[in-house]
């Protein structure tokens, strides 16, 4: 079946506008070329190149990555998210590179390095920055054009950085494909809803930007004038709207994939609805993506979102017709728990094109709620448990007409206290749960109205906005309401607020006596037979500014609830096709396909009683490359390690480093071999896996909680008891000190990589794996992971750490093991591998020649000599003779000696073995 996508025509090469007043010159500051290892082990090597560009005023920290190759590639520009910086996306653009593509990454401006204040992505500030980058990239010789000073270009980011890939595609026309993810089109709308402020998130967007000092001065004159007042005014929407995606809507006519979070009280799906909208209008293709996580915490998908950003680029700057850029609209779906590991299930659905939030509407009438004493909307506040009572009124004020259709209630003094809804990074992590009944919500008595429909005859799968048509009025002054729509349960002691979402409305008194339609929050969500959905219209809200003077609020409902289902949306099968059960030979595969488990389960090879003091014994583990029968990741690999040790696993790119780590921890299964912990016999799954730890690609923490906070939290959801977790302990290592009770947002990199690993020794893990632990950090916090390392050993535990700071290994690691080309170089003691004392470094006044290296080599008891990289110098291992007699031995050669001493550099040990295997 054809991509909807695939049928839009190639552009031809065009003249793109500048800016009027032109982009101030380049200048570089400082720059600074690395290498950087990937994190796949067949990939390439990539390049990075730090810089500072001076532009517009300011000057802009970025990053320049590339990889082998002489030909032309499409550039990608990377944007980081409101509060971080370039280091951020670093992973994701060393992919990208290692994929063939030219990427720049930067902090914004008032973030990182980056000077200037924080204008919220002004045409003139940060979005001029940009076209900046694309006028630099079209001076790189490797970077292809459409035409001169035209680069192919593509740019993506998540949120803050989102927005930017939409504003840059607006502003500068040689913008090609841009992927926003959990992005926003309309800031004003996003902070002030139909009126009202979101003063939480408000407040936390100003914080996390460091201040309000740190924006511009309007922006922040604005901010603190709508926080006083509660209220938003024109000049304020005005000042975000000119800000925002929207204001160029018409000028957006590039490829977008649009991925947006369902877990998202900031920036809800109806601001993804909106971008595809006006995008779709201008004739270019989009696709839309609902994620599982957002900002508000839960299941990000970054692999999966970034493989799909990838293809996406694939398609539209590689131009490469055979990549697949998916279906027109995909949602992820949870589902059922993971008997395994207890996490959630997540399945994907899809169609063909993008059905909008009001798609396949089904009208479901509602009637005056029955409510519960004491804590309203049938909800209790701790566990959304509760006994149902009988119906004496909306939101238990007894008021309410014999029909229920008219209720009243009150917005209370200061409006306080607020109902619950969505919790910024908190909630997030409980949506997730939201189709499995599990849900955090609070509604006070006589604050609000409710209805409730009859029990559903059959399930409804709700994927968009539900509406409602209600006539409101207010004794006084604005009706402000906030509307959400929970999922009950058939007893009526449960009740789910899915994905914590809930919709804000400013009524005002020219609308009031009107029948007045009400767009509830989009989301996707199941509601099984025997459910009721309850509609419930408050006066409060926690995330939101309410009115401080009380007033007394009538609604009446005007018709039914309309809920989307979205038909054309397919989710996919999560068992066997259904033909398997509907033929009579279904039964023969099934039967066949138990009998191969259980022949398997019981091949499973048995505990070995002798290595169960033996942390991990790996012998014969060999792994092939995907689709390949003689490439091989790994082959023929086997080593041991004992308690106590800290263990190094050294090796260049493509050295098999990440492939062996996924297979000990279960998450690929080699091809021949096997791996023992404790003697037990690693499968996916087994239960010995609980006596590992594992750091890998870094931890995803709920911003605004606390360090302690988000390990409790993270041990709760392991299900395993409180007791077993030894979070006292597990910080006493990582020495985070007072920091823990602080905001997980005010961390520093240094700090979350610790917490990280702290997060890895819940349960004191008698194995430890740390993958690349110290990325990103600074020297310091390098040491500070290193001692990290060092303590968590000396309790007796092991520790296997992999990493590209080979000083770092020397200091930190008890063992090595070096592998080359997926097999075993060498394997040791770090003292044994390095030389230890018997490796003499000797430095001299003058050059060394081949002849004399030979003579020096000839001496009696040297094992070996070896000419220094820069001339200066020999390598030289004793085999017999002593310091003394070998510089003896040099100046009778008449050798210029300048300094004698112990070489221990693993670098230079590192290198030799490398060199030798590659012979």
């Amino acid at each position: 079946m054809e991509n909807p996508t695939s049928r839009w025509r190639h552009r031809l090469p065009r003249t793109r506008g500048r800016w009027a007043a032109g982009v101030a010159a380049l200048a570089v500051l400082v720059g600074a070329g690395t290498w950087t290892a990937t994190a796949d082990d067949s990939a390439p090597s990539v390049h990075r190149q730090d810089q500072m560009l001076k532009m517009n005023g300011v000057s802009v920290d970025t990053s320049y990555f590339t990889s082998g190759g002489t030909g032309r590639r499409p550039a990608v520009l990377i944007g980081h998210g409101f509060g971080g910086s370039k280091n951020d996306v670093r992973a994701q653009a060393e992919k990208l590179a290692a994929d063939g593509y030219a990427v720049m990454t930067w902090s914004a401006r008032g973030f990182g390095r980056t000077t200037g204040e924080i204008t919220l992505n002004a045409p003139d500030g940060e979005v001029k920055d940009v076209s900046g980058f694309i006028d630099w990239l079209a001076g790189r010789p490797e970077v292809e054009l459409d035409a001169k000073g035209d680069p192919r270009v593509g740019v993506t980011g998540a949120s803050y950085g989102g927005a930017v890939s939409l504003l840059a595609a607006g502003y500068d026309r040689r913008v090609d494909a841009v992927a926003p993810v959990i992005s926003y089109w309309n800031l004003a709308d996003a902070l002030f809803p139909d009126g009202v402020f979101k003063k939480l998130w408000a407040g936390i967007f100003v914080s996390s930007g460091g201040g309000c000092q740190r924006f511009q001065k309007e922006l922040c004159e604005m901010y603190e004038r709508v926080a006083v007042s509660g209220k938003p005014d024109v000049a304020a929407r005005a000042l975000l709207t000119e800000r925002s995606p929207e204001a160029v809507a018409d000028r957006i006519d590039v490829p977008t994939l649009i991925l947006q979070g369902q877990s998202d009280s900031l920036f809800p799906l109806g601001q993804a609805d909106a971008m595809a909208e006006a995008v779709k209008a201008n004739g270019a293709p989009v696709s839309v993506d609902w994620i599982s996580g957002g900002h508000d915490g839960g299941d990000d998908e970054g692999d999966r979102v970034e493989g799909r950003v990838g293809d996406w680029f694939d398609r539209y700057l590689k131009k490469d017709k055979g990549a697949d850029t998916g279906p027109g609209f995909r949602v992820t779906r949870t589902g059922g728990v993971d008997s395994t590991d207890g996490a959630a299930l997540k399945r994907g659905a899809s169609s063909e094109t993008y059905p909008g939030l009001t798609s396949g509407g089904r009208k479901i009438p509602l009637t005056g709620a029955r409510q519960q004493p004491g804590t309203g909307g049938g909800q209790d506040a701790t566990t959304g448990g509760g006994q149902e009572a009988p119906a004496t009124g909306g939101g238990g004020s007894g008021r309410k007409a014999p029909d229920g259709l008219t209720q009243t209630f009150r917005n209370p003094a200061g409006a306080a206290p607020p109902s619950v809804s969505a919790l910024p990074g908190i909630g997030g992590g409980l949506s997730q749960l939201s189709s499995l009944g599990v849900g955090l919500s609070l509604d006070f008595p006589g604050q609000y109205a409710s209805f409730e429909s009859a029990p559903l005859e059959r399930s409804v799968h709700v994927t968009g906005s539900p509406t409602v048509t209600v006539d409101v009025k207010a004794d006084h002054g604005d009706a402000v309401l906030f509307g959400k729509v929970y999922d009950v349960s058939p007893d009526g002691k449960q009740q789910v607020l899915p994905s914590q979402l809930v919709a804000p409305y400013r009524v005002t008194p020219a609308e009031q006596g009107k029948p007045v339609e009400l767009t509830l929050p989009a989301v996707d969500h199941e509601v099984d037979a025997g459910h009721r959905l309850r509609l419930v219209l408050s006066a409060t809200d926690l995330a939101y500014a309410s009115p401080a003077e009380p007033a007394t609020y009538t609604v009446t409902l005007d018709g039914a609830l309309t809920v989307p289902t979205a038909p054309g949306v397919k989710t996919a099968a999560a068992t066997l096709p259904w033909w398997t059960w509907g033929l009579p030979a279904a039964a023969v595969v099934i039967a066949a396909a138990l009998l191969l488990t259980a022949r398997r389960r019981t091949a499973t090879p048995a505990p070995d009683p002798a290595l169960s003091g033996v942390p991990l014994q790996i012998t014969g583990l060999s792994k092939k490359y995907a689709k390949s029968t003689d490439r091989y990741a790994v082959r023929d690999l086997g080593f041991r390690v004992e308690k106590g040790q800290v263990l190094g696993l050294l090796g260049p790119n493509g050295a098999g480093k990440t492939t062996t780590l996924r297979m000990l921890m279960g998450l690929i299964t080699p091809d021949a071999g096997e791996i023992r912990v404790f003697g037990h016999a690693i499968r996916p799954g087994a239960p010995v896996l609980s006596r590992v730890g594992s750091f890998v690609e870094g931890a995803g923490f709920l911003p605004h909680l606390s360090g302690r906070s988000n390990l409790e939290l993270y041990w709760q959801a392991t299900g395993r008891p409180a007791e077993d977790a030894h979070i006292d302990e597990a910080l006493e290592i990582a020495g985070l000190g007072d920091a823990l009770a602080r905001a997980v947002r005010t961390y520093s990199q240094g700090m979350r990589q610790r917490l990280a690993i702290a997060q890895a020794m819940l349960g004191m893990p008698d194995l430890l794996i740390l993958d690349e632990p110290t990325n990103g950090l600074d020297p310091p916090q390098i040491r500070e992971m290193r001692d990290v390392m060092i303590r968590y050993a000396a309790g007796g535990r092991t520790v296997i750490v992999s990493s590209h700071l080979l000083s770092e290994v020397e200091q930190s690691c008890t063992h090595l093991v070096v592998m080359d080309r997926g097999q075993l170089v060498q394997a040791g003691p770090v003292a044994e591998i390095t030389g230890s004392g018997d490796m003499l470094l000797v430095t001299t006044g003058t050059e060394v020649t081949e002849a004399l290296v030979d003579k020096a080599a000839a001496l009696p008891g040297i094992g070996s000599a070896v000419r220094t990289e820069d001339g200066h110098g020999l390598l030289i291992r004793l085999d017999g003779a002593t310091a003394a007699q070998l510089v003896a031995e040099l100046v009778r050669l008449d050798v210029p000696v300048t300094g004698v001493g112990p070489h221990r550099r693993l670098e230079d040990a590192f290198l030799t073995l490398i060199s030798q295997g590659s012979a």
